[in-house]
């Protein structure tokens, strides 16, 4: 009886838990929103007329108004800088921040990021590989995120990749290596699926794909549950 209470509480707990995390994190990510549009509202107060401040900082009780708000405006800001006029203001805003002291290394460095990691024509998280880390003989999986450049290629005689190791559960932290491109395994198993597999520590593993030399569609479907 009490094996069987256990069984069934643990399966309950499987179900719910992930939703109970995604609901938390969605939580915490709409206070932080609504902190900042609550901030910028009384900042906004202090310099309106005294008939309009009430009516104003009323809006900072209005559920989710800050998200909407946030997402009008990245919207607005996309639309914006897809045309000439728009690239040439951000050319001009990229300008300004980077002869800002202290602000341009901070914001040079995350632009540097950003861009490669979210542009459409970059190799970040392009692929998925096969890696020995921390030590021989010990596996992870990690992403190849371009080749050395510059005076760090210079010191490298063959072929490397610049690879990022991501940690689990929390695949935002990780490790940047430089290897050899021959110690490097490439997987057949898409970003997605590699990063599901790096969340769940291992325990949801990837089905096998056709060009998998370890495994054809009938490995696949021998994988399947049920």
């Amino acid at each position: 009886m009490g094996a069987s209470l256990r069984k069934y509480l643990v399966a309950g707990l499987l179900v719910w838990l992930p939703l109970a995390i995604t609901i938390w994190v969605l939580a915490q990510v709409l206070d932080v929103v609504n902190g900042v549009f609550g901030s910028l509202l009384a900042a906004l107060a202090l310099v309106m007329p005294a008939s309009l401040r009430d009516g104003l900082l009323e809006l900072r009780h209005v559920p989710g108004l800050g998200v909407v708000i946030l997402t009008g405006g990245l919207l607005a800001t996309g639309v914006l800088v897809a045309n000439i006029f728009g690239q040439w203001l951000l050319t001009q805003w990229d300008r300004l921040m980077s002869n800002i002291p202290i602000v341009k290394s901070i914001y040079s460095s995350v632009k540097q990021v950003s861009d490669t990691l979210f542009s459409s024509s970059g190799n970040a998280f392009r692929e998925a590989v096969l890696v020995q880390y921390p030590r021989e003989g010990s596996w992870t999986i990690a992403f190849v995120t371009g080749t050395p450049s510059g005076e760090v290629a210079c010191h490298l005689a063959q072929e490397h990749v610049s690879l990022y190791v991501p940690t689990t559960p929390n695949p935002t932290s990780g490790f940047f290596l430089i290897m050899p491109r021959a110690d490097v395994k490439p997987l057949q198993m898409t970003v997605d699926e590699a990063l599901k597999y790096i969340i769940s520590m291992g325990t949801v593993a990837p089905m096998a794909h056709s060009g998998d030399p370890c495994g054809g569609p009938d490995e696949a479907a021998r994988n399947q549950p049920g």
